[in-house]
């Protein structure tokens, strides 16, 4: 279960960075995505549903993994306020990789779209076809994708702080085991 320990897993570290690259990917896919009339649209559209989704199944798994194999301590000298703002950003991110697929899937059912991951498979609707619905959950998610950026932002931006300033450990506990 869970030992303390000065890095994250393998897989935890695994997952981190692969859904790094996912999610920047999707937030990219996503903007260009509304950005384009063109042929490019489909593609993108495409390639943006089932990537949600899998993201969804990868952030699933990367709580069960944390659960499981936990976290290393945060620095004892570490301000209070500066571990508030870890937790609470950490807290965030999960919510955020969580709701952004759960929002995507519910708004294309709303909007009686389907989600098709590959080939023939089909995701059901998990929302009621809505027009009304549609709107707002488009709106969610567009409001929500930007959120998440910001905390992706932040997020970079303390990594750089403790690898480059406080060079304390916290970036290389997920950067190296």
């Amino acid at each position: 279960m869970k030992t303390p320990r000065s890095h994250f897993s393998a897989l935890s570290r695994l997952l981190h960075w692969s859904m790094a690259v996912l999610i920047v990917t999707m937030l990219f896919v996503g903007v260009g995505m509304v950005s384009t009339v063109s042929r490019l649209h489909n593609t993108l559209l495409a390639l943006h549903r089932p990537l949600g989704i899998a993201l969804l199944v990868l952030v699933i798994v990367r709580l069960a993994v944390r659960l499981l194999y936990g976290a290393p301590k945060l620095p004892a000298d570490m301000p209070a306020v500066q571990r508030l703002a870890a937790h609470g950003s950490h807290l965030v991110l999960y919510l955020l990789m969580i709701a952004m697929p759960l929002i995507g899937w519910s708004m294309l059912s709303a909007g009686g779209y389907p989600i098709v991951l590959a080939g023939g498979v089909h995701l059901p609707p998990i929302a009621p076809h809505s027009v009304v619905l549609y709107a707002w959950l488009r709106a969610a998610h567009t409001w929500l994708a930007m959120a998440l950026y910001a905390t992706i932002l932040l997020h970079v931006a303390a990594a750089l702080f403790h690898a480059l300033i406080r060079r304390d450990g916290v970036f290389a506990s997920m950067a190296r085991g």
